[in-house]
């Protein structure tokens, strides 16, 4: 479970991410030079099935653990780093005499009241009354607008989102963008789809939302009520909503506006009471992700008694409070969203949800600690050395691209020679001075770390860029590209074994980490990137035939992994995860060019009865090793923009000439794709 609250405001930033939903261990590999043999499935020809030939050994070998829903390499290094945060947070709590304000003092406080579980449940859920006699309170529908102001100035995510970010067609500036919400299920076509998966989620959740409103003291038959009430104003926001396909589309969903255009567009709502309570009244454009939503909230505020809104407020208040709340609200969370919608066997263990509290709040002051356990100077060197290979790699990639013509690729160059790089940690730290973390309560801390990040979001209206800033702490096992930046990010955390590893050979450095970055590079130049110029704006710089040529391969890409059957009937959905699927092709190609060039690749030898090419492929394959439950696999193939790690091994594989050759895949054999049915973008 994850404190809603934290993560509402906090990263309101468009990038590409290498794994947005979140690790492979198995032991020393630095014994095997990086790959342990142990992994392996011999049974299986990797001809067949090169994912169960690469890591069936690891996934026989580790199983999930109860608090897990998926075991992988991401998991696991994930939950190396949550030993070396819990270690520091353990140490900063144990002292209550830092000097105020200082780095220690804060998240120390933090993670002491985090864990003061006694005080906790004898709350129980007194955190939220005098919000919820807020909304009691509410007399019209001018003070339900000032209310949902409120509410969004705290975090909770009612109806719809307000929040800053890069202009994407003047990416020099910060501007305000308004975007659909307000729903309690993970995607829209929960509310409105009729197979069976989606009729499920929904009975579970009106009985889920019931429960919630049983625990502040509402009787059954109004609970179960107040619960269908939250289902009909949630499923009338669905209806208008856009899809999670539709908002993959940077350019429909770029719509900038005056505030009177939005008025016209939106009357039935206050526009002028919500910009006021917010503290941003002088507003005179703002970037509307989805219009028709907007006038359909118009319409479904109206529609709805002020009573009905009252009970939706209160139920995005207990939800977004629930994970900070007493046991009793901790459980039944995990009963729905942990157990149900993801299949997790047991909750885990207090002071990791209090650890990702305190990283979703004040990442970057447990970052400036972090780094100096785990990432020396000299690692960071050798990262950008390797960046820069890719990068170069990438150059040739589009010089000798045969489908694109001339002026495309003389844009294309220019715009990867214009790439940020960004390793490790920031330059110039995140400024949390004017953020109060004190040990008079849990709660408290999360309402005034919301505020505090919420009113720092807004103060960047109409201001410059800041391109020091990142969107990821060094401790967060991940890697992106951002469009409106065009910057390519590699925190700390990922630059370790398996991703990155000094003792391992470079086939297999360039099989891991290179790929990973090769994919970051490579969204620069996928189905969304692409709509990018070099400074970050929404531009079109392809001529006609090449975006034709673009989209056609693009086509071939959606057409093989909509064929995958990843679990029952649930297929990958190839449109929603084209642009990780061109991620990951792009990536192997780039990153497989640039090993060409090392002297392990030219000399041929092999290790542990595998060519550096295999090892290379290797290398790739034991990234994505994983164990995942069927639940949260179903509820991934309908939200995650990435294809589930079994196929982000297999799909791009089966187009690569280099993999055929390396593992004698022949014509027909399952890891090869027919001659007329081979990708190949970047």
């Amino acid at each position: 479970m994850k404190h809603k609250r934290l993560f509402f405001y906090l990263v309101p930033v468009t990038f590409f991410a290498l794994f947005v939903l979140t690790g492979f261990s198995g032991g020393d590999k630095s014994k095997n030079n990086g790959f342990d043999l142990n992994n392996l499935d011999r049974s299986v020809s990797p001809a067949k099935d090169f994912y169960q030939f690469a890591v069936g050994g690891w996934r026989a070998n580790n199983p999930i653990p109860e608090d897990q829903v998926r075991w992988g390499t991401f998991e696991v290094l994930q939950e190396q780093n949550n030993q070396i945060l819990k270690t520091i947070l353990e140490k900063a709590a144990a002292n209550k005499n830092w000097p105020k304000g200082s780095a220690d003092q804060k998240i120390g406080d933090f993670f002491a009241t985090g864990m003061d579980s006694a005080r906790i449940e004898k709350d129980g859920y007194k955190p939220i009354i005098p919000d919820l006699k807020k909304i009691d309170a509410i007399q019209n529908r001018s003070e339900l607008v000032k209310l949902i102001a409120e509410d969004h100035l705290t975090g909770i995510p009612a109806l719809f989102r307000f929040y800053v970010s890069v202009d994407a067609k003047k990416s020099s500036m910060m501007a305000p963008y308004l975007s659909q919400g307000g729903l309690g299920l993970p995607d829209v076509e929960y509310y409105t789809k009729n197979d069976s998966r989606s009729k499920e989620i929904r009975d579970k959740y009106v009985q889920h939302v019931a429960n919630m409103f049983k625990l502040i003291n509402v009787d059954d038959a109004t609970a179960e009520k107040d619960a269908q009430t939250v289902m009909n104003i949630e499923t009338q926001l669905a209806k208008v909503s856009n899809t999670r396909l539709e908002n993959r589309d940077p350019i429909k969903t770029y719509n900038k506006m005056t505030v009177d255009n939005l008025k016209d567009i939106s009357n039935g709502f206050d526009w002028n009471s919500y910009f006021n309570n917010l503290g941003v009244g002088n507003l005179e454009v703002v970037i509307v992700g989805q219009p028709k939503f907007f006038t359909g909230l118009s319409q479904i505020l109206n529609s709805n008694s002020l009573d009905d809104w009252k009970i939706y407020l209160k139920w995005h208040l207990i939800n977004d409070a629930a994970s900070a709340l007493s046991s009793p609200f901790v459980n039944e969370e995990f009963d729905f969203s942990g157990k149900f919608m993801n299949g997790a066997k047991a909750m885990q263990p207090r002071w990791k949800r209090i650890l990702r509290a305190v990283n979703g709040t004040m990442g970057e002051l447990v970052g400036q600690v972090y780094v100096k356990e785990v990432f020396p100077p000299e690692a960071k060197e050798r990262a950008e050395k390797i960046v820069k290979t890719l990068l170069a790699s990438m150059g040739e990639s589009i010089k000798n691209n045969q489908w694109m013509g001339d002026s495309t690729k003389e844009q294309a160059l220019h715009k990867l020679s214009t790439f940020g790089v960004k390793i490790g940690y920031p330059d110039k730290w995140k400024d949390y001075s004017e953020l109060e973390i004190a040990r008079d309560g849990y709660y408290k801390n999360l309402e005034r770390a919301s505020i505090w990040a919420r009113k720092d979001n807004l103060a960047k209206i109409g201001k410059p860029v800041d391109k020091t800033e990142w969107g990821m702490s060094p401790q967060t096992v991940n890697a992106y590209y951002n469009p409106t930046r065009n910057e390519i990010v590699f925190p700390a955390a990922i630059l370790q074994p398996p991703f990155f590893n000094q003792n391992a050979d470079d086939a297999v450095n360039y099989g891991a980490m290179g790929v990973v970055i090769g994919h970051e590079i490579s969204h620069g130049f996928d189905d969304q990137g692409r709509k990018y110029d070099a400074d970050g704006n929404i531009k079109d710089w392809w001529t006609k035939d090449d975006n034709e040529k673009f989209q056609a391969r693009a086509k071939k890409l959606i057409d093989e992994f909509n064929g995958f059957a990843a679990i029952d009937s649930f297929r990958v959905n190839g449109a929603l995860t084209l642009g990780e699927n061109i991620g990951d092709l792009g990536g192997l190609n780039v990153s497989f060019n640039a090993f060409k060039n090392t002297d392990e690749y030219k000399k041929g030898e092999s290790i542990d009865g595998f060519t550096p090419a295999q090892r290379f492929f290797l290398g790739y394959a034991q990234v994505w090793a994983e164990n995942i439950r069927p639940e949260a696999l179903k509820l991934r193939l309908k939200i995650d923009v990435h294809s589930p790690a079994r196929f982000r091994v297999l799909g791009p594989l089966m187009n690569l000439p280099e993999f055929f050759q390396a593992f004698d895949v022949k014509p027909g054999d399952p890891m090869r794709n027919q001659d007329d049915k081979l990708v190949k973008i970047w």
